[in-house]
């Protein structure tokens, strides 16, 4: 699910002018850490780091469903238990999610 309310307010606080640059910035900024963690051997050592990073940035951009799954993550790599994390549906979420936005963002946003 997107937060499409939570979209509408992070663009007027940054600016249309500028909004769609903060996107760009946005999932790039994720993708580098999406893709780290699916890599071969992910660094179970700073999985909860760079959960708590997507958890935020999901958040900011209306990204409810994959923000959840960041939090859930987080909270078990927290508790020593970041073995259990199902690093692979985190991922999933995030493919989800995005591609979800970039083709309602339009629709949502009138652009």
């Amino acid at each position: 699910m997107i937060d499409w309310k939570r979209v509408r307010e992070l663009r007027n606080e940054i600016g249309e002018a500028d909004f769609s640059e903060v996107v760009d910035l946005f999932l790039e900024e994720v993708e580098e850490v999406v893709e780290r963690l699916n890599g071969p051997s992910p660094n179970l050592g700073g999985l909860e780091q760079d959960l708590h990073f997507l958890k935020g940035s999901a958040l900011s951009f209306g990204f409810v469903d994959f923000s959840g799954l960041c939090c859930e993550g987080e909270r078990k790599s927290a508790a020593g238990q970041a073995g259990d994390v199902d690093v692979g549906q985190v991922v999933d979420g995030y493919y989800q999610a995005r591609d979800r936005f970039l083709k309602e963002m339009p629709v949502h946003l009138g652009g």
